[in-house]
């Protein structure tokens, strides 16, 4: 049910930390590979300052209101992640650029020489995931791709 519910974006909503230690969000297409997420952002962008002066970030995807069945229970997944900023110039920075242009289209063609840009790779440590009413999971595993019964809730009380 997750993998099927997050094989539907191509971008993800990025909740950072300023320099005054305030949340701030943002968006950048991304790419998943080997159970990790990737950016590809520029060094002008507030969100890759906020990463460079701390790792911690949040990933969001939720479902879109035109399509969703009631504006209440729309669909979404957080995963709590750390992030680390790749070398460029590597075999692995290569790759997923070649991902990044499979996937996320012509603009990357553009987009990869531009070396303002960075790749930052996201290592998800928890996650909750919410797919209706009374469907509210939280998300462990190995990987952080299960989804994990919650303990302790009793649900809505009248």
């Amino acid at each position: 049910m997750l993998e099927e519910f997050l094989k539907n974006f191509k971008s993800v909503v990025l909740s950072t930390i300023d320099e005054d230690n305030l949340p701030f969000t943002s968006y950048a297409p991304f790419i998943k590979n080997e159970n990790k997420y990737y950016v590809y952002i520029s060094a002008m962008a507030r969100h890759t300052r906020n990463l460079d002066a701390n790792n911690n970030v949040a990933l969001f995807f939720i479902e879109d209101e035109i399509s969703c069945e009631n504006i209440f229970g729309r669909k979404r997944v957080v995963l709590q992640s750390t992030s680390v900023k790749l070398p460029r110039d590597t075999k692995e920075f290569d790759n997923l650029i070649s991902i990044f242009e499979k996937e996320q289209g012509s603009t990357m063609k553009m987009l990869k020489s531009m070396k303002d840009f960075s790749i930052y790779e996201f290592t998800p440590k928890s996650g909750e995931a919410i797919f209706g009413f009374g469907e509210a999971y939280d998300i462990g595993g190995e990987n952080c791709e299960e989804l994990l019964e919650r303990k302790g809730q009793t649900g809505h009380k009248k």
